[in-house]
């Protein structure tokens, strides 16, 4: 660190743990060469739309792609069907975790397909779980008039 042999200190002076500039860059701003550029692409936006689809017609592939890929987007994940037992109870947790290990031996789930369904069935059984207590607190607090 410097020394300050003058004895004079500019500014305020500094505080562990706190930031010299505690109001920083406001939340959302963006800078001004992106708002020059949304602004650029705003106004020619049709033109543009209209070369993309006009190319797409012509058998430009590269364009078409780029309009079926606005137009209908790849699916980041597939559908997946098999028979999963109702969960009611964070008992019956138990019964679909067994559906799901069954559904990936016989080649009907992937293991990843598996593993993200189970963890919404994890999700699941914890707002079951968070119901049940809740609704135990206010039995519980009801029989001790509070």
């Amino acid at each position: 660190m410097a020394d300050n042999s003058t004895g004079k200190q500019r500014g305020k002076p500094f505080e562990k743990g706190k930031s010299g500039n505690p109001a920083g860059k406001p939340k959302g701003a963006r800078h001004k060469t992106t708002l020059l550029a949304e602004k650029l692409m705003q106004d020619d936006a049709e033109n543009i739309v209209n070369a993309v689809l006009k190319a797409a017609h012509n058998g430009d592939m590269t364009a078409a792609r780029i309009v079926l890929d606005r137009i209908a987007p790849p699916r980041r994940d597939n559908l997946v069907r098999f028979t999963l037992p109702k969960i009611e109870r964070a008992s019956d947790a138990a019964t679909a975790s067994a559906a799901i290990l069954d559904a990936v031996a016989e080649g009907e789930l992937t293991p990843a397909e598996a593993g993200e369904i189970v963890k919404l069935i994890e999700g699941f059984v914890k707002t079951l779980e968070l119901t049940e207590i809740d609704e135990r607190l206010k039995r519980l607090e009801g029989k001790a008039g509070i």
